[in-house]
């Protein structure tokens, strides 16, 4: 959903993440914005074409991880999505490359640039929920992930909280076993 850098915040003399893209910035701001948690990145700054957001230094995770150890995890990330539903807000694309573990191991959330806010019908949440591939713009092709994705999410039906925790499950598994559940990465619809 756009190119992100590690920058320096001269004003305030701290290290951050700059996201740059034209696509969705209001409404994902406004997400990240109205999350308040410590496994969720905070959000500093916005402007027309960018975000300005913790900058969180550490690796995505990457199994197999001992029993103890991706439990740590999983109960980190449970919380912060408890805190997006209790908001309504529901990630849809959550997975290992949007989850960041500190050198302290504290867990952070990231990436809510697929979030949705509430509940829609299905034909509204199906044009929301795809990320919009440059590769694959051509005679309106879209591109999304889909090895994380609940079924119904691939299938372009309405989702809520529960896709998430389809998601969630699908992490945990990689994380204990080290493979992915599900070996698809895309799933192109034309």
């Amino acid at each position: 959903m756009g190119e992100v850098y590690k920058a320096r915040d001269t004003r305030l003399g701290r290290e951050v993440a700059t996201k740059i893209s034209a696509e969705r910035f209001r409404r994902e701001a406004r997400t990240i914005a109205s999350l308040h948690h410590p496994n969720i990145c905070q959000l500093h700054d916005v402007g027309e074409n960018y975000l300005v957001m913790e900058l969180v230094e550490g690796d995505a995770p990457q199994g197999p991880l001992p029993l103890e150890t991706a439990l740590n995890y999983a109960r980190q990330v449970a919380d912060a999505l408890a805190a997006a539903h209790e908001k309504g807000i529901v990630h849809r694309d959550l997975k290992p490359a949007n989850i960041k573990i500190k050198p302290d191991g504290q867990v952070n959330v990231l990436d809510f640039g697929l979030a949705k806010v509430g509940w829609t019908n299905a034909a509204e949440d199906l044009q929301n929920s795809l990320t919009l591939s440059l590769a694959a713009t051509q005679a309106g092709m879209i591109l999304r992930t889909a090895g994380y994705m609940a079924p119904e999410q691939a299938k372009g039906r309405s989702v809520d909280k529960r896709a998430d925790i389809w998601a969630f499950g699908v992490v945990l598994y990689e994380l204990l076993t080290g493979r992915r559940l599900f070996d698809g990465d895309d799933v192109l619809i034309g």
